[in-house]
């Protein structure tokens, strides 16, 4: 491969999903914790935080992850810098106005840095003589140590586990979509491994997964519940092709058309229909009819591919 293909490779990487930035739809609170249990449950297993504590503080801190400091900063908690904090830093209006916050790179930074947070805090050792099945003492604890000066804060957080039946995570036991109060998919008999090793996402309101050095389709088709023949079917990829070639993967099927933010798409360098129908969660049948195409066509530089049905 030429240095000028890498470089061309890097940079559909870099730009592969940024439409999903754009088109960031409102979590729900189920959206939030069927995205972001995984993280919980490993720093449990970390450092005993009951995974049902770090998920409530999560929703409440970042109202779902839809907060501005969830969103610009991937600062779940709602941790200030401290004198301590030598990283990267945010200003936001809180108690009082341009407060200082914590910004990560990942959201996995974020809890983290909660884990880590409560810790080496010596006001929290307490805590750490509670079983992680006793999520009311945890709640009652955090409140009493100065975690929030919200009164009820330790209700909120007890009403959050109770509500979503997220002490079934402290328990080790698997975690439905019927578990919480309302299902993304609709499939309330679906159930997931809390143990999944990947974080789902979103890209046009469609699920994906950022793949792993060592996966398999076959393994993430497992982690999914997946029969082996949908994951290629939704990724539009043949059986047998190698899965270190895609770097993301739809663990749901992709729209019929893009999101009405993005219309039109004009071809870049090295592009291709499969490349398109993935940046933006488009069927490649649907580009094809959209575009008079079949799936052998090329591509030029500059051609502009309708994204949706020209039909109002």
């Amino acid at each position: 491969m030429t240095r000028i293909a890498v470089l061309l490779l890097a940079v559909l990487s870099i730009n592969f999903f940024s439409v999903q930035a754009q088109s960031k739809r409102k979590y729900t609170t189920a959206d939030y914790i069927e995205l972001y249990k995984d993280l919980a449950i490993k720093e449990m297993k970390r450092t005993r935080i009951p995974a049902s504590i770090t998920m409530a503080q999560g929703i409440l801190e970042s109202g779902n992850g839809n907060s501005t400091l969830a969103r610009k900063s991937n600062n779940h908690f709602g941790i200030k810098c401290h004198s301590d904090w030598n990283g990267q830093k945010v200003y936001h209006d809180d108690d009082r106005r341009n407060e200082c916050f914590r910004k990560y790179k990942t959201v996995y930074e974020s809890y983290i840095d909660h884990s880590d947070f409560l810790t080496g805090k010596q006001r929290y050792a307490s805590l750490f003589e509670l079983k992680t099945t006793d999520y009311k003492g945890w709640a009652k604890g955090l409140k009493k140590a100065g975690y929030a000066t919200d009164p009820k804060y330790a209700h909120r957080l007890i009403n959050i586990i109770e509500e979503n039946k997220l002490y079934l995570l402290d328990e080790e036991q698997e975690w439905t979509r019927s578990d919480a109060k309302k299902s993304v998919s609709g499939n309330d008999n679906f159930v997931i491994n809390p143990y999944n090793t990947h974080v789902p996402d979103y890209n046009n309101g469609v699920k994906y997964i950022r793949t792993e050095e060592g996966d398999t389709f076959e393994a993430i088709a497992t982690e999914f519940g997946l029969r082996d023949w949908e994951l290629y079917k939704y990724n539009d990829i043949k059986k047998g092709a190698d899965i270190s070639k895609y770097r993301y993967l739809y663990i749901q099927s992709k729209k019929g058309k893009a999101n009405r933010r993005h219309q039109i798409h004009t071809v870049k360098e090295g592009e291709t229909l499969h490349y398109i129908s993935q940046k933006y969660g488009v069927k490649i049948k649907s580009l094809m009819r959209y575009n008079g195409l079949n799936e052998n066509a090329k591509l030029k530089v500059g051609d502009k591919l309708n994204l949706r049905s020209k039909k109002k």
